[in-house]
């Protein structure tokens, strides 16, 4: 037997009280995703159609979340338990038959080979029902599998549970396979006779079995992938075994992180070969990063993209940046959205760019504000440049052409062109354009008083 049709409930209802926020538990940030975007990509990942999300706090902001993710969303006004959650599922799948995958929207760190091992044998038992255990050392919090024999008999919440079946390590994580619409029928007959007094989907195991039904359980080799997110806590152990995945697959991928326990790499990031990563670098967003370049320590980068062989020092900042080959930036240099460098430049200490388009080969090595601004190649801009780009109301734009050389000191005052190959004497403030191949200064003449200091003591 295999699965034909396979679907996707996934549960991002609850409150999560226990976050003390007031953001909903399954949009908290976990290296860079909310946490319920982890069970949509698994499901889209195993190719599940349709996948149905049941919602229930802040139902509007959950559902602006993933707007843009082929979602049906269920609304499930009262919290009256996971069965409850499931079974209003049905107005989305009341026409469906085939395997239903109920997924959490709190528990994010399940592999995709796990849950396509948990439906090969679900299938290959011709089960009705699967669920995904754990054994742990510690399992408070969860529910317990009781078995019979080799056999899953059923399963007991912890608030239910006896003292004996407290003693039991194995636990449900909450992952099921369920056959439609045998499991729709199954859930009619719950019961809200419970600690609870909530409908617990746990109890269509017993169900499921007594009536004569195939039940299998599958169990995990990697307990950690049954991590659910209650609180800040485990939104923390749950990043660090995150954050150890992805640190490895980019070392065994040809990347050096020189201390992996202190780098921050999300799970959209891409990072090219001999590519080089030192301790408290931070890499954000749909970041790439081509091959052989350097990040020093402190950097910060989220949604860029760099060329090969660029060298990031420590202290900078890049946000929405793309960067050409052979880039060298910083040290404590801040590259703001709309930033482009065409490649082999180099952005200095204390630089700041925004909305800029820098030519190659054109250089700000130290104190410079380069906003608003189009640079040609090979221009080179003195110590203490600025482009005057705002005049209270609106931003204007500075367009300096290729070759030209600003001495430092020099402020531009939008909007205003630089023509190619002039030359921008120090310390002037320029508001014309200048034409090509010409010298601009606009100094005041200096004036010297002899004998001025004497008089004065």
């Amino acid at each position: 037997m295999s699965i034909q049709e396979l679907a996707t409930v996934i549960l991002a209802a609850g409150k999560g009280t226990r976050m003390k926020s007031d953001c909903p538990k399954v949009l908290h940030p976990l290296v860079g995703k909310p946490l319920a975007a982890y069970p949509v990509r698994l499901a889209q990942e195993l190719g599940c159609s349709p996948t149905v999300m049941v919602v229930g706090h802040q139902v509007e902001r959950v559902q602006q979340q993933f707007a843009d993710e082929d979602i049906v969303f269920v609304h499930q006004e009262q919290q009256l338990g996971t069965g409850h959650a499931f079974q209003i599922s049905h107005q989305v799948l009341k026409d469906f038959s085939g395997t239903v995958l109920l997924l959490c929207g709190d528990v994010p760190l399940l592999r995709c080979q796990t849950i396509d091992e948990m439906l090969q044998a679900h299938a290959s038992a011709g089960a009705a029902v699967s669920v995904l255990t754990a054994n742990m050392e510690d399992p408070r919090g969860y529910g317990r599998i009781v078995r019979s024999g080799a056999e899953i008999e059923h399963i007991v919440e912890e608030k239910d549970a006896s003292a004996e079946e407290k003693k039991i390590t194995e636990i449900n994580t909450g992952i099921y396979a369920l056959e439609v619409p045998l499991a729709f029928e199954l859930l009619g007959q719950l019961s809200n006779d419970n600690a609870q007094g909530e409908y617990y989907l746990t109890d269509i195991i017993a169900l499921a079995r007594t009536q004569g039904y195939k039940v299998v359980a599958s169990t995990l080799d990697d307990v950690s992938e049954a991590m659910g997110i209650n609180d800040r806590v485990q939104l923390a152990q749950a990043a660090a075994i995150m954050r150890e995945r992805i640190n490895y697959a980019h070392m065994v991928a040809g990347v050096t992180l020189i201390d992996p326990a202190t780098t921050y790499i999300d799970d959209s990031v891409k990072i090219g070969v001999d590519t080089v990563i030192y301790p408290g670098a931070h890499l954000r967003g749909n970041t790439t990063i081509g091959s052989n370049c350097v990040v020093e320590t402190g950097v910060v980068i989220d949604s860029c993209s760099i060329g090969n062989d660029s060298y990031i020092k420590a202290g900078s900042a890049l946000e929405e940046a793309d960067l050409g080959e052979h880039s060298t930036i910083g040290p404590m240099a801040h590259l703001r959205p709309g930033t482009v460098l065409c490649g082999n430049n180099k952005i200095g200490n204390f630089v700041e760019t925004k909305k800029a388009v820098i030519g190659e080969r054109s250089q700000a090595s130290h104190l410079t504000y380069i906003g608003d601004a189009e640079l040609g190649r090979d221009v080179n801009l003195g110590c203490g440049t600025i482009t005057c780009n705002y005049d209270g109301v609106n931003k204007h734009k500075t367009v300096i052409e290729d070759g030209v050389f600003v001495g430092s000191d020099t402020q531009f005052i939008a909007p205003v062109t630089i023509g190619r190959n002039s030359l921008i004497g120090a310390g002037s403030t320029i508001t014309k354009d200048v034409p090509a191949d010409a010298l601009a200064l606009s100094r005041s003449e200096q004036k010297v008083i002899a004998g001025w200091c004497k008089r004065k003591k």
